[in-house]
């Protein structure tokens, strides 16, 4: 299943870059915590939360299948990330958002915070949600 979401990742969000992932990032994301959407076996959404400290977790890589988009796939996944970051003990969640997606995290309760900056070569805000 993970080659899939990796899979799904790499069409999603990186392929359109002219980009891919490296042994070594791959290997990196061995302690992050991986929530996918399936239908059936195949995964249709998925993203990774990144334990920053005891009370911080990094969401990052969010990815819906772009057949799939628009249907509120992307927003309950996050949401049930939220609630699998509460239930862990993390009290706030950050992300770096694309511009293109800012709107989809102001929706679900995330705050824009600084200027934007560039990440993957495309322009990026930092964002945050207190899960309290």
């Amino acid at each position: 299943m993970y080659a899939q979401v990796v899979a799904l990742r790499l069409r999603v969000l990186r392929a359109p870059l002219g980009l891919g992932f490296t042994p070594e990032e791959i290997a990196a994301e061995a302690g992050d915590i991986c929530v996918v959407a399936c239908e059936g076996e195949s995964p249709v959404a998925c993203l990774l939360l990144v334990p920053v400290n005891s009370e911080e977790v990094r969401m990052r890589q969010v990815a819906v299948d772009p057949d799939r988009q628009g249907e509120g796939i992307g927003s309950s996944l996050v949401a049930f990330s939220e609630r699998i970051a509460r239930e862990r003990g993390f009290r706030h969640m950050t992300l770096h958002a694309r511009e293109t997606a800012v709107r989809f995290y102001l929706k679900a309760g995330y705050e824009s915070l600084g200027e934007p900056f560039e990440e993957v070569t495309l322009p990026h805000r930092k964002m945050q949600k207190w899960l309290i």
